[in-house]
This record gives structure tokens, C-alpha cells and sequence, in this order.
């Protein structure tokens, strides 16, 4: 009997953490929405990933002149994720840890270029966790 109680136990557990999981990255997700309100709209599209330690992530994207975008960090505590913008060849175009960590970033594109953006948790606040970015660019008003 004691051994269908622990196994039961280990179904239940097996089968609810990838749910405990996805309703963290959701609120995640949520913080991130909220940094779109109009006149910006997101791409809907986050760029995640699961950071231990030093650990860096690197996401690759394309902007285009003329578009006045923001980027935006979500995490479970502000300032928890540094985050980079280079240009292909690697030369630094923006960087968080030079403006305290902001959460977010607004800035227009003087041309067109494919940018990778990297992100760091913040090692005086945590050895790990999600960091997720999301990109979002400036709507037309009317």
C-alpha cells in the first residue's frame, strides 16, 4: 500500500510541475505585456531562457530603419536581468548595466541591421532563474 501512495504521489508530481512551470512563465509574460500599451504593440513573440550562474543567452533579431522599437525585460524582480544589444560584427549598441539595469529600453533605428541581444541575471540577485525579452515596436496613430 505504501509503495501505490508513492506512486501516486510521484504521477501527481510529474504531471503538475510542467503546469507550475508554465503559470510562472505566463505571469512572466503578463509583467512583460504590460510594458505594451499603446502607442506600442509586441511581436508577441518572447525570447526565453533558463539561466544559471554566469550563463548568457544570445537571441538574434533584425530591425529596421525607421521603427521606433522597446525592449523589454521580464523577470520576477526588477533590474534582475542585464541585458546587451550588438550589432552583427559585435560592437556594443546599448547596454542595460550603464543605465542601472532598466527594465526597458525605447530607442529608433537610424538603418536597417541585425542585432544579437544577450541577457545576464543580475549575479548580485540571483544564481538563477527565467529571463525573458520581449521586442515590441511603435504603432501608427491615427
Amino acid at each position: 500500500m505504501k509503495k501505490i501512495k508513492l506512486f501516486l504521489i510521484a504521477i501527481f508530481v510529474f504531471l503538475i510541475s510542467p503546469l507550475l512551470t508554465n503559470s510562472q512563465e505566463d505571469k512572466l509574460l503578463d509583467t512583460c505585456s504590460d510594458y505594451f500599451q499603446s502607442p506600442f504593440i509586441t511581436t508577441g513573440q518572447p525570447m526565453k531562457a533558463f539561466l544559471t550562474g554566469d550563463e548568457v543567452a544570445e537571441f538574434h533579431t533584425t530591425l529596421y530603419e525607421g521603427s521606433i522599437y522597446r525592449l523589454v525585460t521580464c523577470s520576477r524582480e526588477t533590474n534582475l536581468i542585464q541585458f546587451s544589444v550588438f550589432d552583427k560584427d559585435h560592437n556594443l549598441l546599448f547596454s542595460s548595466n550603464e543605465h542601472v539595469n532598466v527594465d526597458f529600453w525605447d530607442f529608433k533605428m537610424e538603418g536597417s541591421i541585425e542585432c544579437i541581444i544577450e541577457a545576464r541575471l543580475n549575479s548580485k540577485k540571483a544564481t538563477s532563474g527565467i529571463a525573458m525579452l520581449m521586442l515590441g515596436f511603435k504603432g501608427l496613430s491615427y
